[in-house]
């Protein structure tokens, strides 16, 4: 006796910036963002991806969590993702928390990605914090923090 023929579907997803595209305003780049979601969802795609970028003009996608709450509320059944939430320019604690209080409210449909952000370049550290005060990642023996392990 043979086996029926299997195949493999495809597991569809979206990966989002929120892009704000010549001519619109950034309320109508994220009106487009809520519809792409929702088409999505009616599409059966599996999960929609928001990355992460700061300092653009372009993106939209600074505020990932917030955006990941917007999609959620606005779709039934589509999973949604971080594309990556770069820990160095978030308080961990607080990701959890916000990412936690998401899953609570939608069961099953939320997915937490995390990343390592690249060091800003000094001359934006430079003019971003006061002088002696630099932004970054703590590294081992870091005299910053007395906690860490030198």
């Amino acid at each position: 006796m043979s086996q029926p023929e299997r195949r493999a579907v495809p597991v569809l997803s979206v990966m989002d910036m929120v892009p704000v595209s010549a001519g619109c305003s950034r309320t109508d780049a994220l009106t487009e963002m809520i519809a792409l979601a929702r088409a999505a969802d009616a599409a059966g795609y599996e999960r929609y991806w928001l990355a992460e970028h700061h300092g653009s003009a372009t993106y939209l996608s600074s505020a990932t969590i917030v955006l990941m709450g917007q999609v959620l509320a606005a779709t039934k059944r589509l999973g949604v993702a971080s594309g990556g939430i770069m820990l160095p320019n978030h308080a961990p604690l607080v990701v959890a928390e916000q990412i936690g209080t998401l899953a609570t409210l939608y069961p099953g449909r939320v997915d937490l990605g995390l990343g390592r952000a690249p060091e800003h370049r000094p001359a934006h550290r430079c003019r971003a914090a006061p002088r002696g005060l630099r932004s970054g990642p703590l590294r081992r023996g870091d005299p910053r923090d007395p906690h860490l392990p030198r």
